[in-house]
């Protein structure tokens, strides 16, 4: 079976890969973004999955990455 990454960053949808044929592989790229988001500094919110061919999620894989919005510095 096929897997994919997908993503919702800042209500922006795409595809991170596809057409992974090792799991333990989707879950190593899933991971990776994962990161790469939480340490974003401009992402808002952002939802990582991996899916199946059926775009079902597969084994809970999905994320909700979120930064509370940053306070204004003193003085503005």
């Amino acid at each position: 079976m096929k897997h994919a990454i997908i993503k919702c960053v800042n209500s922006n949808y795409s595809v991170h890969a596809e057409g992974i044929t090792e799991l333990a592989n989707a879950k190593v790229s899933y991971h990776g973004l994962c990161q790469i988001l939480w340490n974003a500094p401009d992402v808002q919110t952002a939802y990582v999955a991996i899916v199946d061919e059926q775009l079902d999620v597969v084994e809970g894989y999905k994320e909700y990455i979120h930064h509370d919005a940053q306070p204004a510095p003193e003085g503005e």
